[in-house]
């Protein structure tokens, strides 16, 4: 359902196409994560969800991958109007 989606995240994740919020930084900190880890998990994830912003009506997706270790990994992500992929969130299962 979400393959088109998916494979266009991963080529902007595997051609450094993306920013990170400083939440996202901050939960991956706590969670003993890498970006190696956050990048790992898109590229090797599936697509959960989409799930719609409640004020900008912007489509998030729910991304469940593996780390660079094998454990799984949650990513929250959208595409800004400026094509790139912003992380909003991580967090270590």
């Amino acid at each position: 359902m979400f393959d088109e989606i998916l494979k266009q995240i991963r080529e902007k994740i595997a051609s450094y196409q993306y920013v990170m919020t400083i939440h996202a930084e901050e939960e991956m900190s706590e969670d003993g994560l890498a970006i190696y880890d956050i990048e790992q998990g898109i590229l090797t994830g599936k697509i959960l969800e989409r799930q719609r912003d409640r004020v900008s009506a912007e489509s998030k997706y729910r991304i469940r991958g593996r780390t660079l270790d094998g454990e799984e990994v949650e990513i929250i992500i959208k595409l800004s109007p400026t094509g790139k992929v912003v992380i909003i969130t991580v967090y270590a299962l």
